[in-house]
């Protein structure tokens, strides 16, 4: 499992790192231990229900996400079908809801763009957490994601947590359907 951002405290607070904000969310939840460096991404791991999980959040910017994978594809049984799930930010969706798919493209997503370039497929599942609309007349979305969250937005994120951690443990326990 994946949660994408921005590293660097400028970025912590920006909607771009709302898979972030989830991934540490689950690693609580969970009662991972703290996460720690690893290749390209900080990582955590513990079991769910028995399943064991692996949380990365990649240490590359955005736009290189898909280089923090290597580890994982480094391992024969890993196959992104079944085994990968992607948080991510979607300013396509309004904020306060959330998006799970067992596949798809890019959509223009950068982070999606470099891990579908890192895996050679769109074979994989994505939780696109909604940071939109955009505000009327803004057409630059890299200036709108990298902005924080107001806080009326970064209350709709945090009210969604308990039923994306909910979704996320069904997601590994049965897998994305």
């Amino acid at each position: 499992m994946v949660g994408l951002g921005n590293p660097g405290p400028e970025y912590a607070a920006t909607r771009h790192n709302a898979g972030y904000w989830l991934a540490d969310a689950l690693a609580r939840h969970w009662g991972f231990p703290p996460f720690r460096r690893g290749e390209r991404a900080r990582l955590t791991e513990g079991e769910v229900d028995g399943v064991p999980v692996r949380l990365l959040q990649p240490t590359t910017y955005m736009n290189a996400s898909g280089a923090a994978l290597a580890s994982l594809r480094a391992d024969p049984a890993f196959n992104p079908a079944t085994d990968l799930l992607i948080l991510v930010d979607e300013f396509r969706i309004p904020c306060g809801t959330f998006r799970l798919r067992a596949d798809g493209s890019a959509g223009g997503h950068n982070g999606l763009k470099s891990i579908e370039g890192a895996l050679q497929s769109q074979a994989y599942a994505r939780l696109r957490i909604g940071v939109g609309p955009l505000p009327e007349g803004m057409g630059d979305w890299s200036e709108y994601v990298l902005a924080p969250f107001t806080p009326e937005q970064r209350d709709q994120v945090e009210a969604l947590m308990p039923q994306m951690l909910d979704v996320v443990t069904t997601w590994v326990k049965e897998g994305a359907r």
